[in-house]
C-alpha cells in the first residue's frame, strides 16, 4: 500500500493546515493552530469540499488522540507505568537553573522525592542511567519516573533558579 501524501498549507495568522486523502478517497484535514490547539476536520464523501465534522482539540486532547491512534504502550516489551501508579515526564533544565553545571547527585533527587532520573537528553544524544557524577547543563531534558507526587516534587527541585 502506498504511503499517503499529506499536503501542507500555511494559514497566515492561524497556523498550518495539513490535508490527507485516505485510500477510501475520504478527505481529512488538521489545522495546527499557533496556540498549540488542533482542529480535526472530516469532509463529506459526496462533496469533499463540505465539512461533515470539525473538532477543536487542546494540546492534551491531541496527545491523547495520538496515543489512541499510535499506542506505544501496546507493545509487550514496553512497561505501562500508569497501570503501576507511576508517571514518566520530561523536565527541561533552564539555562539559569541552580543545577546548571552541578553534579546530578547534588540534587538528591531519589532521596528527596523518591523519583528517579532515568535518562538525560542533551542536544541530539541520550544518556541512559546517568551516574551521580554526571554534570548537568542548561538545556538538558531529564526523563524522570516516579509517583505523580514524586515527579512534581522533582520538577520543583529542578526548576530552582
Amino acid at each position: 500500500m502506498p504511503v499517503p501524501r499529506v499536503s501542507r498549507t500555511p494559514l497566515p495568522g492561524i497556523g498550518v493546515r495539513y490535508d490527507l486523502t485516505t485510500r477510501e478517497h475520504r478527505r481529512l484535514s488538521v489545522i495546527a493552530h499557533r496556540d498549540g490547539a488542533r482542529t480535526l476536520n472530516a469532509y463529506r464523501r459526496d462533496d469533499p469540499d463540505e465539512c461533515a465534522l470539525s473538532v477543536k482539540l487542546t494540546g492534551g486532547e491531541t496527545e491523547a488522540l495520538i496515543d489512541a491512534l499510535m499506542p506505544s504502550h501496546h507493545s509487550p516489551s514496553h512497561l505501562s507505568t500508569t497501570d503501576l501508579g507511576l508517571v514518566a515526564e520530561r523536565i527541561e533544565l533552564g539555562s539559569l537553573s541552580h543545577w546548571n553545571g552541578r553534579l546530578l547527585g547534588e540534587t538528591r533527587m531519589r532521596t528527596e522525592t523518591g523519583a528517579s532520573i532515568v535518562a538525560i537528553l542533551r542536544r541530539s544524544s541520550a544518556i541512559p542511567s546517568p551516574a551521580p557524577d554526571f554534570r548537568l547543563a542548561g538545556g538538558d531534558t531529564l526523563i524522570v519516573i516516579g509517583t505523580r507526587e514524586g515527579v512534581e516534587a522533582a520538577a520543583a527541585i529542578l526548576g530552582r533558579e
